[in-house]
């Protein structure tokens, strides 16, 4: 290794077990990188080098007794809409501005219960409502990437567009990102990282702040899928408090790296070569990757998913609905921001007026409105009809496949001043993640090439319900044959 910036979470890992480096001088050399690069990322809304030192300290001692869990000593990052005792937790909303939790969420205690060492929470989209991270009360997030021909601030797609960023730019070795509509696959794409959507019920989400309960899942990110793999066995699990938790083994990840595809029935969904959008290089990349699984034993069939026209907008309605619901408790009288004003009602106007961003507010009056009397029937319980249908396309697709390959995102990652107009054009960066979330069924992204202008792509692999290792075995097959090793401009391991 030619630096401390070189390692992978899986490296580090087996450094620090061997004692070839120690979690302080690990730490530290990512905490001085956030404090070189992060002024200009903003990937950080809150930072904790404090918290990290002690935790290092105490996962040194640990190692030396020859004790510790699976990530013991590994710096990471929190998006911020996971609880942590005693941290500031934004949601990145101006009415969640001061909100401290006096509680872990699982997903996080887990992480702690394995030793992780947490730099610090990271910047989404307000609400993880967003696909580009425009929409943060604490500024946007920039992609450590640049255009060969342009020194324009390109996004890091959203909503986890704080974890994409910092985890391209080796601020942290992993990040837990949230998934309700492809918020951890669309921004890795973006950036050049991996993500994984878990199946819905493999992680808990106790203490995750909710956009749309039925949608919402967490998840890794990385800078490869063995990466992710490590960081999944230790965030799921079955947990009591949370409803949707499913009580189902959780496998060892890691070792699925090893399985190959040898025999993988591989789909490719015919409607998803309709989708408007599919810029040239994705399309190109496409075609790679199903040449790459052939190569590696996979055998390539086409497969019809027919409702998938329908996706987008059925999504838009159910989460929407959802979120009017979720974010009704933000009233300015229990907890968050508080305006005053003469009467109740218009204390609840004042407050969610100056805490919620113009997106969440559109956001919430459509819900609003797809919910009351009189359109409760013609939208939202259509929109769950149709869900059961793209649900069923997915379950007939799997009696004859073991997984579906598309694009993660419809193009690479665009400038921050090309932010379209319309809210429906941003809302079509989803078109090829959405599917899968509405169905509930796992996914994930991997880093595949670069556009014409330099900037990375990713394929997306679809997979059946807990069936997370052989989406993974399948993933690893197209980083080996893509070998993606590009780093972007922005990187802990770059000299200024």
């Amino acid at each position: 290794m030619s630096g401390i910036h070189d390692f992978t979470l899986a490296s580090a890992r087996d450094a620090l077990k061997a004692r070839k480096i120690s979690a302080v001088e690990l730490t530290n050399a990512h905490i001085d990188a956030i404090e070189r690069l992060d002024g200009q990322l903003n990937s950080f809304i809150t930072r904790t080098p404090d918290q990290a030192r002690e935790g290092a300290k105490a996962a040194d001692a640990a190692l030396a007794k020859g004790e510790g869990g699976s990530l013991c000593g590994i710096p990471l990052g929190i998006k911020d809409l996971f609880c942590t005792n005693g941290v500031r937790t934004t949601a990145a909303s101006k009415i969640l501005g001061n909100f401290v939790p006096p509680y872990e969420s699982t997903v996080t205690a887990n992480l702690l219960k394995d030793g992780a060492v947490f730099l610090g929470k990271l910047n989404l989209d307000e609400f993880a409502m967003g696909s580009a991270n425009l929409t943060s009360a604490f500024g946007p997030v920039e992609n450590p990437w640049k255009r060969k021909d342009s020194d324009a601030k390109l996004v890091p797609g959203g909503s986890s567009g704080g974890s994409a960023a910092a985890v391209a730019a080796g601020l942290v070795l992993g990040a837990t990102g949230t998934d309700t509509g492809g918020s951890i696959r669309q921004p890795a794409a973006f950036t050049g990282i991996a993500g994984i959507k878990p199946t819905y019920g493999r992680c808990s989400r106790f203490g995750t702040i909710a956009f749309a309960s039925s949608l919402d899942q967490a998840g890794p990110m990385a800078r490869n899928l063995e990466d992710c793999a490590i960081l999944l066995e230790s965030m799921a699990g079955f947990d009591p408090r949370d409803s949707t938790s499913v009580d189902t083994p959780v496998p060892n990840y890691e070792a699925s790296l090893k399985r190959g595809v040898k025999g993988l029935r591989v789909g490719i969904p015919r409607e998803y070569y309709t989708k408007t959008g599919l810029s040239h290089d994705v399309a190109l990349l496409w075609e790679k990757g199903m040449r790459w699984l052939q190569e590696a034993g996979a055998t390539i069939f086409d497969v019809s998913l027919p409702h998938t026209e329908y996706a987008l907008p059925s999504y838009y309605i159910a989460a929407l609905a959802e979120a009017s619901s979720n974010l009704a408790r933000y009233d300015g009288v229990r907890f968050g921001e508080r305006v005053s004003a003469p009467s109740l009602d218009g204390l609840y106007e004042a407050s969610r007026a100056a805490g919620f961003g113009e997106e969440v507010k559109r956001r919430i009056l459509i819900g609003t409105h797809v919910l009351s009397s009189g359109y409760y029937d013609a939208y939202y319980l259509r929109a769950q009809k149709v869900r059961t249908l793209i649900q069923q396309d997915f379950l007939k697709a799997f009696e004859n496949v073991d997984v579906l390959l598309t694009p993660t995102a419809p193009s690479g990652a665009f400038a921050q001043d090309e932010k379209p107009t319309d809210p429906v054009q941003m809302y079509l960066n989803d078109v090829f993640t959405v599917p899968a979330s509405m169905a509930g069924v796992p996914a994930l992204s991997v880093p595949a090439g670069l556009d014409a202008r330099g900037v990375p792509l990713g394929l997306q692999l679809i997979g059946k319900f807990f069936d997370e290792e052989t989406l993974i075995a399948a993933g690893h097959a197209i980083e080996q044959a893509a070998a993606f090793h590009h780093r972007p401009t922005l990187h802990a391991g770059v000299s200024a």
